[in-house]
């Protein structure tokens, strides 16, 4: 199944509802940075959001980026998107293992409860909006949902899942975002409560083999829920040496004139794919 997200919106326009699957996306990170598997869970939860997060966004060249700090082994997450569906991101520690709990990989501990979730969006305005709220589990789904609530006044419901096979692959991975509009009645909202608390996990839906317009369409069904648009989302990077040069300019001439003083080059790597890019000392006298 191709890695996708849609958008989706009920016919009396009181819940608006995003659907993805990432399975694809979380695999090609769990390669690329060498995950554990409670490390793979926590990334790949977090690209999902944010990759749906980024489908929210209206303009051309808007991102938004999602950096979860708390104070367990991971240490930190941090995840970027554009409107375009390019995801990337990494986690400050890959290499985290940890018993189970409940038979379940424990992302709330190798994240920790203290800290903070911060979402930036550059909306090519003059000041990027900031926005942050507290951690309550380190799971992530229910602490963006936390998120949501405090830092943009909007009740939302959030669910996130990757399952990992043995030999530490991902086998399924994916999440939703759902948000009641101001006009929704009791009646509608008591309905989707309970919806909600009898849903399977979502990456059991998606194990199944479900797209997500099944899971649109046979859990949430009775709200006659319709698509309105649907997007594929990949994990890419888009570093370049060009980029690189700039970080270097930013350390400043004395820390550049002691590169080339002590080591005369200079290799410098990319956090979210780990290409690394190589400067000689030519190149660093060019960029001085």
């Amino acid at each position: 199944m191709k890695d996708y997200v849609i958008r989706a919106l009920d016919k009396e326009k009181t819940i608006r509802m995003f659907i993805a699957t990432t399975t694809n996306l979380v695999e090609k990170a769990r390669k690329t940075h060498n995950t554990s598997a409670v490390c793979t869970a926590a990334l790949g939860r977090t690209l999902t959001a944010t990759g749906i997060m980024g489908f929210m966004l209206k303009g051309d060249k808007d991102k938004i980026s999602m950096q979860i700090r708390g104070d367990g082994s991971i240490k930190t997450i941090l995840a970027v998107s554009n409107s375009h569906g390019k995801v990337k991101g990494y986690v400050g520690n890959p290499l985290v293992e940890l018993p189970t709990r409940d038979g379940k990989l424990d992302v709330g501990k190798a994240v920790g409860k203290n800290g903070r979730i911060i979402v930036i969006k550059d909306l090519g305005l003059k000041e990027p909006y900031i926005g942050q709220s507290k951690l309550v589990s380190g799971e992530i789904a229910e602490d963006l949902t936390h998120y949501f609530a405090i830092s943009d006044q909007q009740p939302s419901a959030v669910a996130l899942g990757v399952l990992i096979e043995k030999d530490l692959s991902v086998r399924a991975s994916g999440g939703y975002i759902l948000q009641v509009l101001p006009n929704i009645s009791e009646e509608a909202l008591t309905k989707l409560e309970n919806t909600l608390q009898n849903i399977e996990p979502v990456s059991q839906l998606i194990d199944k083999g479900y797209t997500p317009e099944d899971i649109l369409d046979k859990v949430f069904g009775e709200f006659k829920m319709e698509v309105k648009e649907k997007l594929s989302i990949s994990l890419e990077c888009d570093c370049s040496k060009k980029r690189i040069e700039q970080a270097l300019i930013s350390l400043g001439e004395e820390e550049l004139k002691n590169i080339i003083k002590e080591d005369g080059n200079a290799e410098v790597s990319c956090h979210f794919c780990n290409t690394k890019y190589q400067f000689d000392k030519e190149d660093i006298l060019q960029i001085l």
